[in-house]
């Protein structure tokens, strides 16, 4: 299936379920929610959601808002490890559970997900070796 046709196959509402599952779970998180100001709740969960749902082939409310994504840009004043993905991730397992969206849908995504937390891990271990000079 095109990523473009997941809007249509699950719709604003899919979107909304599935993000309203995840930030759910994201405020009361140890590791997640000390990067969500309390204040920005509400537009944390809108900009996620009008995200993904110009991303997979619905209106682009998001881009006439906020411009290009820049992914990595807007993610870099919060310190993200690998830790901080893997837990990310586990908190959107738990929303596509609850949201219950078609299996190609949910497959897409999850494949979208995995890769995109990783590319937005901006904080590391220290490597020994390249500590060395």
């Amino acid at each position: 299936m095109n990523e473009d046709r997941i809007f249509s196959l699950i719709g604003e509402e899919g979107f909304t379920r599935l993000v309203a599952a995840f930030y759910r779970q994201v405020y009361d998180d140890n590791i997640l929610g000390p990067m969500y100001p309390k204040e920005d709740r509400v537009g944390a969960e809108e900009r996620l959601r009008e995200f993904l749902i110009y991303r997979f082939g619905g209106p682009q409310r998001y881009i006439e808002k906020r411009g290009h994504p820049r992914l990595r840009a807007r993610h870099f004043p919060f310190q993200i490890n690998q830790a901080a993905r893997d837990r990310w991730m586990q908190l959107m397992h738990n929303a596509f559970i609850e949201a219950g969206l078609p299996a190609e849908a949910e497959q897409m995504l999850r494949a979208f997900f995995d890769e995109m937390s990783t590319f937005l891990i901006n904080q590391g271990e220290l490597d020994p070796l390249k500590q060395r000079i």
